[in-house]
C-alpha cells in the first residue's frame, strides 16, 4: 500500500462486470481531475492469442483439460506484483497492452491477439488504476493484494456470469454453446483456486443477482438485465460507511447485513458514483499530505 502513489485494484472475471466499475471510475477521474494510470489484466497474460492456443492443445495432449487464462502457468503474476510494487514506492513501472479487435489495433499499431512492446508508466500520474482477472490474486509466490490501497470485487452470481460469457463469446467469437462449456469446465479449477479467493480480501465487492429465472444458462435466450437484478454491496470494514444517506439517496435499497446493502441493478452506477468518490477524494488527500 502507498500514501504517495495509491492504487486501485478492480478485479472480477472474464465477463463480471469489471469494465463498468472501471468506466464509473473513468468518470470520476475525469470530473475531479484526476491523472489516472490504466493498466489492464489481460496485459499480463504469459501467451498472446495464438500461442495461448498452442499451449492449450499441448496441455490437452499431456492429459491437461484445465490450463487456462485463470492460472499461474499463463499469467505473469510475478511481473504484476512488481509492478504494483514499483508503482506504489515510485509512481512508475512497467507495462504494455492487449490488443483485442481491429479497432485496438489501429490505435497501438499491433495485430489482434498480441500484445504492444512494454513501456514505462508515464511520470506524474496521480494514482493507477488497475482492471482484470488478477487485481488481489494470493498464490505460494506473489501477494497481489497486499500492495492495493482500495480492492473492489466484481462479482456476478455464477450462473450470470455463466450467460454473460456464453451470449458474448457466441456473438463476438462465434463459439458455439458447446465450446463455451468446454471453457468453463476447463477454467473451473484455476477459477475455484485463484479467482474467488480475491473476493475474501477486496475492500468492496458488487453482487449482481438476477430475479428471474437462471437455473439453466447454457439455454437462457436473453442476459438478465439490470432493471432484472439486483446489486448486493458488500463493505469488508463498513465504518465510516454512511449507509443512512446511501438507503435515502438510492431508492429502493435496504440492508440485507451489517456491513451490507441491496440496491436496484439499474442503481449500480449511481451506487457506485456515492460510494466510491470520497473513498477516492480520500486517497487524494492523504497523498497531498505527505508531499
Amino acid at each position: 500500500m502507498s500514501v504517495k502513489h495509491p492504487i486501485i485494484s478492480v478485479t472480477g472475471s472474464s465477463g463480471a462486470g469489471t469494465t463498468t466499475v472501471k468506466h464509473t471510475f473513468e468518470q470520476i477521474f475525469r470530473r475531479e481531475k484526476i491523472n489516472a494510470a490504466f493498466v489492464e489484466g489481460d496485459a499480463f497474460h504469459r501467451y498472446d492469442r495464438a500461442e495461448m492456443r498452442r499451449r492449450m492443445a499441448e496441455e490437452e495432449a499431456r492429459g491437461n483439460r484445465h490450463f487456462s487464462h485463470f492460472g499461474p502457468e499463463a499469467n505473469l503474476f510475478e511481473e504484476l506484483e512488481e509492478l504494483f510494487r514499483e508503482y506504489g514506492e515510485t509512481g512508475g513501472g512497467r507495462y504494455r497492452h492487449y490488443v483485442h479487435d481491429e479497432a485496438e489495433a489501429a490505435r497501438y499499431g499491433a495485430a489482434p491477439g498480441t500484445f504492444t512492446e512494454w513501456k514505462q508508466i508515464p511520470p506524474g500520474t496521480d494514482l493507477m488504476l488497475y482492471e482484470g482477472l488478477h487485481g488481489a490474486v494470493v498464490t505460494d509466490r506473489v501477494t497481489v493484494a497486499r500492495h492495493a490501497d482500495l480492492k473492489i470485487g466484481a462479482v456476478p452470481v455464477l450462473n450470470l456470469e455463466w450467460i454473460q460469457k456464453i451470449h458474448r463469446d457466441r456473438a463476438t467469437r462465434g463459439y458455439s454453446t458447446e465450446a463455451v462449456m468446454d471453457t468453463i469446465l476447463r477454467r473451473m479449477p484455476d477459477y475455484v483456486h485463484y479467482i474467488i479467493p480475491q473476493f475474501s480480501v477486496t475492500d468492496i465487492n458488487f453482487q449482481r443477482v438476477p430475479i428471474v429465472d437462471t437455473s439453466n444458462p447454457f439455454i437462457a435466450r436473453w442476459i438478465p438485465t439490470p432493471d432484472e437484478s439486483m446489486v448486493v454491496i458488500r463493505f469488508a470494514n463498513p465504518r465510516g460507511i454512511d449507509f443512512p444517506y446511501l438507503l435515502s439517496m438510492i431508492h429502493d435499497s435496504f440492508m440485507s447485513r451489517a456491513n451490507s446493502i441491496v440496491i436496484p441493478g439499474g442503481k449500480l452506477d449511481l451506487a457506485m458514483q456515492l460510494i466510491l468518490t470520497p473513498l477516492i477524494l480520500h486517497l487524494m488527500e492523504r497523498k497531498r499530505r505527505v508531499r
